[in-house]
């Protein structure tokens, strides 16, 4: 009896090194912390999990990167004027089309405008000129959620 089952135990150890349930499991102790391995177990044939060999981790996910984009107010607008302009739209569109294709966090519209006028005009201004801008974006297919500032 026990030679024979020692033998046959040996026999299907060779292949495998960790003792095994009938369902393919490692069988492993009450604590889920170490397996049960027989014999003929080495580092080498370790099993991820077990037996102090790692388990493969995940590659890291690349760290997003933030793209800035700047673009001239004049290609935008005319002077005192919070219309797009055609070359303004075209740019957007180029925006536009490049935002569909990535992970967007945020789009940034600031409008500037220059020292003429009162602070409180030029204002009022740069914050139409900027609600323009995401106006165009949005009607473009980019989430309304974004965030547009403007500055005098």
């Amino acid at each position: 009896g026990f030679a024979a089952v020692t033998a046959s135990g040996a026999a299907s150890a060779q292949t495998v090194d960790n003792w095994r349930n009938p369902f393919g499991d490692v069988w492993m102790n009450g604590t889920n912390e170490l397996c049960w391995r027989d014999a003929f177990w080495t580092p080498a044939t370790g099993i991820p999990g077990c037996d102090g060999v790692p388990v493969a981790q995940a590659p890291a996910k690349p760290t997003p990167m933030a793209t800035k984009v700047v673009f001239n107010a004049d290609t935008f607008f005319d002077f005192d004027k919070s219309t797009l302009k055609p070359e303004g739209r075209q740019l957007l569109d180029q925006v536009a089309q490049q935002a569909q294709g990535i992970d967007l966090e945020t789009i940034i519209a600031v409008g500037h405008t220059d020292s003429i006028g009162t602070e409180k005009y030029n204002q009022g201004l740069s914050e139409r000129r900027a609600a323009s801008v995401k106006s165009y974006l949005v009607s473009k297919g980019v989430d309304p959620t974004d965030y547009t500032e403007g500055r005098a």
